[in-house]
């Protein structure tokens, strides 16, 4: 993962009140609940351009090309229904993180080229294309514009929702075809559904530890870590409820940080449940979304 400039951490956003998550601190994998495992392989190795890493009767580890770092787990139950229309409290995407706007470019042609229904929105802090797997899970693939070229309103990040200039973004993709994901590439951060944002806050940034980066964004409030625009994001555009045993949806998230004891001792001050779990702790938000912190390997 390319680290920032120092001079470019943290120009903006509100730290929390005690605990505040190191510099850092990112997203590691997801683990996805999907209902047909052979065919959630098929969508992300031709669509999103994943590649199997390890694989079982009822699970597959997917990376990046040439990059052993795992990205999505899929966890396979037969029987489930897709995620809701409305979406449900937890998942509404996961985001793929691509090391340039010339990569982001590749994928935008490759999707034209398979004609695949896709989203599209100009961020300002960076450009993003938006699908949907067979079991209606949410997927990002995006690259950061440079941090020089953020916009600050007084303490908070400027992000919005704006046109994607598509034939802009495809010139700079030059002649090379998609190849799949690169290495280098990550989960840049998880966007989710919950009830309320007041709690969310309490969870996100009095808790756990991330700063507030966005809050003026209709129905959301965005968090980081390190100056980030955000490594999580919350909306309350989902009536809910939290996701369902049979239906698809996001299992876990990863949160991979530097020294996490202090994350974990933070989380149970505020008494959230934190349970001891392989490698590292688990903790849940109020809607049930959990969360695996790590240290860094």
């Amino acid at each position: 993962m390319t680290r920032p400039d120092p001079a470019e951490r943290r120009p903006f956003g509100i730290a929390p009140p005690a605990y505040r998550l190191p510099d850092d601190t990112h997203v590691g994998a997801v683990r996805l609940q999907v209902s047909d495992l052979q065919r959630s392989i098929s969508y992300y190795e031709r669509v999103i351009g994943l590649r199997v890493r390890a694989q079982t009767a009822s699970t597959a580890e997917l990376a990046a090309h040439g990059d052993d770092r795992i990205l999505v787990c899929l966890h396979e139950k037969r029987g489930i229904s897709p995620a809701p229309r409305r979406g449900a409290f937890g998942l509404y995407h996961f985001a793929i993180l691509l090391p340039d706007r010339a990569e982001l470019g590749r994928f935008a042609s490759h999707l034209a080229y398979i004609d695949e229904r896709v989203g599209m929105a100009d961020h300002l802090v960076s450009e993003a294309l938006y699908l949907w797997d067979p079991d209606s899970l949410g997927i990002e693939v995006y690259a950061d514009r440079p941090r020089r070229l953020w916009e600050r309103d007084g303490q908070q990040l400027v992000m919005t929702t704006d046109p994607l200039d598509v034939p802009g973004l495809v010139s700079a993709a030059g002649e090379r075809a998609w190849r799949g994901v690169p290495a280098g590439s990550t989960v840049g951060h998880v966007h989710l559904h919950v009830g309320d944002l007041d709690e969310a806050e309490a969870f996100y940034h009095r808790a756990l530890g991330f700063d507030k980066t966005v809050w003026n964004y209709p129905g959301a409030l965005f968090f980081a870590a390190g100056g980030y625009h955000h490594h999580v994001g919350t909306n309350t555009w989902s009536p809910g409820p939290s996701a369902q045993p049979d239906q698809a949806q996001l299992l876990e998230w990863e949160l991979v940080v530097p020294n996490p004891e202090g994350a974990v001792q933070s989380l149970r001050q505020a008494r959230y449940n934190v349970r001891d779990a392989d490698r590292g702790w688990v903790a849940a938000d109020p809607w049930g979304t959990h969360l695996r912190i790590l240290p860094i390997s």
